[in-house]
């Protein structure tokens, strides 16, 4: 099984960010043979047209870049047209808001796959997330792959830990299948994270809280191998992990401490029909932290097909779960 992306959109307000962002839409393009759109999003009384900043990359700059990704395996194209090592499509459409034309066009071509940045040209006085980014992840129909702007940008095959955050439920479990395809694409490990928020027990409530903590940490160890023994085999290389304390805030301090090049994180979890869209779980996420993140929808278009079905023996296995009360949800 793979990944099927064949159309990529990568929106671009020619910052930075989108400039980074482009790397990757173009790394991915190129694995899959995919299309990409190019997308600006000319906003009525906002934008000027005519304004050279504001203007699409030429051919030969997306031909450079595609070989910086690609390395000597382009060489022999590198005089050649870039049509002919993927097709690019450039459109600009007017519209009253980024968020809609953006949508509405990953809509028309369906798209498989949505690339941006995550800061407009304002920079972090205008935060781009709160606004079209955040939009964008809240309501696309297929997954989107945020990035922000770095100084030094890491190189594209830097990508060698991939943190999947994981609750047990049906859409972890699609994030967990996108991550072990994406591990795959990058050659990169997969870090199966989750965490336990515990309750504040009374002092004399029998067993002590540290005995609760360990059994909590045991089943989830337990669980997460299951998991893992189930949709990854040995095929993919891995590593569980469990933490404790609010789930968002612990999922970006374990991006940063265990230095996860990529997180694969699904919308949301359990608590899905009282966190409509985005959850607060994976929107903190995804503003926290400074590696890219991809969002799986767990109600939309989905790159796998068939994806909760696959076994052995064409069912699904059941997964020990971790019993309710102290477990997060993080992907709430």
């Amino acid at each position: 099984m793979s990944l099927g992306i064949r159309k990529i959109l990568y929106p671009t307000d020619f910052s930075e960010s989108a400039r980074q962002a482009l790397t990757h839409a173009l790394f991915l393009a190129e694995k899959f043979g995919a299309e990409l759109h190019l997308l600006n999003a000319l906003i009525l009384h906002e934008d000027d047209p005519n304004d050279p900043d504001k203007h699409f990359v030429e051919p030969h700059e997306i031909l450079e870049r595609l070989f910086e990704i690609s390395g000597s395996k382009l060489q022999s194209l590198i005089d050649a047209d870039h049509s002919e090592i993927l097709a690019v499509h450039e459109v600009t459409r007017r519209g009253y808001s980024a968020p809609e034309v953006i949508l509405d066009y990953a809509l028309e071509i369906d798209a498989d796959l949505i690339a941006m940045g995550t800061h407009g040209r304002r920079g972090a006085a205008r935060f781009f997330l709160g606004s079209v980014a955040e939009s964008v992840v809240r309501h696309a129909n297929c997954p989107v792959l945020t990035l922000k702007a770095h100084e030094k940008p890491p190189p594209i095959e830097a990508v060698e830990k991939i943190l999947v955050p994981v609750d047990f439920s049906d859409a972890a479990r699609q994030a967990v299948l996108h991550a072990r395809e994406f591990a795959t694409t990058y050659g990169a490990r997969l870090q199966l994270l989750y965490v336990v928020e515990m309750t504040a027990y009374p002092y004399f409530y029998v067993p002590t809280r540290s005995e609760v903590w360990e059994n909590r940490r045991e089943q989830a160890m337990k669980a997460l191998g299951e998991l893992a023994e189930e949709l990854l085999g040995r095929e993919t290389p891995f590593e569980t992990f469990v933490a404790e304390g609010r789930a968002g805030q612990e999922v970006a301090r374990f991006a940063k401490t265990h230095e996860s090049d990529l997180i694969v994180i699904a919308s949301h979890g359990l608590g899905a029909i009282e966190r409509l869209l985005l959850g607060s779980t994976t929107a903190e996420v995804v503003r926290s932290v400074d590696c890219p993140v991809m969002t799986v929808r767990s109600h939309g278009k989905v790159l796998l097909e068939s994806a909760l079905d696959e076994t052995a023996g064409g069912h699904r296995a059941e997964t020990s779960k971790i019993p309710p009360g102290d477990g997060a949800a993080v992907t709430s």
